[in-house]
């Protein structure tokens, strides 16, 4: 666990399905940086449980859950139980397909490990109640997530033009 994450309160239940996710390096590390970063300026502690999965996964789930029979890149599913007075807030779960952020990242030209820190983001911020399905929700969402990043180094997502910070144009 990062220093980040457990000055913010956070602790992360990180489970890897598909060995390629171990490209990133020390998946428990990289995030808990991010999350725990995110946290912190969002002022949040508890606990998190991320799933790196495939996109044959990531299908089932969303077929499940939201009824749409498609992978995805990252499903949130926010907790729903009461607070336990003395145990930390269960904020949810994550789950991330590896092909699809793969495909992603590699079609906006972005370095894997920008792609997947702004998919922890947005997948922590749906934990916390943030939405982007309506333009206005999405106004609030976008700019925050693009700030997030940008505490870690990573450039704003949303920006057209060509991705700063990798030297491509």
């Amino acid at each position: 666990m990062s220093e980040v994450a457990a000055e913010a309160g956070l602790t992360i239940d990180l489970r890897i399905a598909d060995a390629r996710w171990r490209e990133l390096g020390d998946c428990d590390h990289f995030a808990a940086h991010v999350l725990g970063m995110a946290a912190a300026r969002q002022g949040e502690a508890g606990e998190v449980a991320i799933l790196l999965t495939d996109d044959a996964e990531m299908r089932a789930l969303n077929k499940q859950w939201r009824g749409l029979d498609k992978a995805t890149d990252v499903l949130s599913f926010p907790g729903e139980g009461p607070e336990i007075p003395g145990q930390p807030q269960y904020l949810g779960d994550i789950a991330v397909g590896y092909e699809t952020a793969r495909r992603d990242a590699d079609a906006m030209r972005r370095p894997f490990e920008a792609h997947m820190a702004h998919l922890l983001i947005h997948g922590f911020l749906h934990l916390l109640g943030y939405d982007h399905i309506e333009a206005e929700d999405a106004k609030v969402m976008e700019p925050l997530e693009a700030e997030l990043l940008a505490g870690l180094g990573w450039p704003d997502p949303y920006a057209t033009g060509p991705y700063a910070g990798n030297g491509e144009s």
